[in-house]
């Protein structure tokens, strides 16, 4: 366990640190997948905004 002694004699604690690594662009399948996703979810918000709408 690492840890670090303080001014008077107090201990601190570090948790260990997960390894790092980069994240890579997504690919232009996943691209499709989401634009195909935020479209539908457009679609989505829009219809119930016009439910909303239309009832009140």
């Amino acid at each position: 366990m690492r840890y670090t002694t303080e001014d008077g004699g107090r201990l601190n604690n570090f948790a260990v640190e997960p390894k790092m690594y980069t994240a890579e662009p997504p690919s232009k399948k996943q691209q499709t997948i989401y634009l195909i996703a935020g479209i539908g979810a457009l679609v989505l918000v829009g219809g119930l905004v016009a439910i909303a709408v239309s009832v009140s």
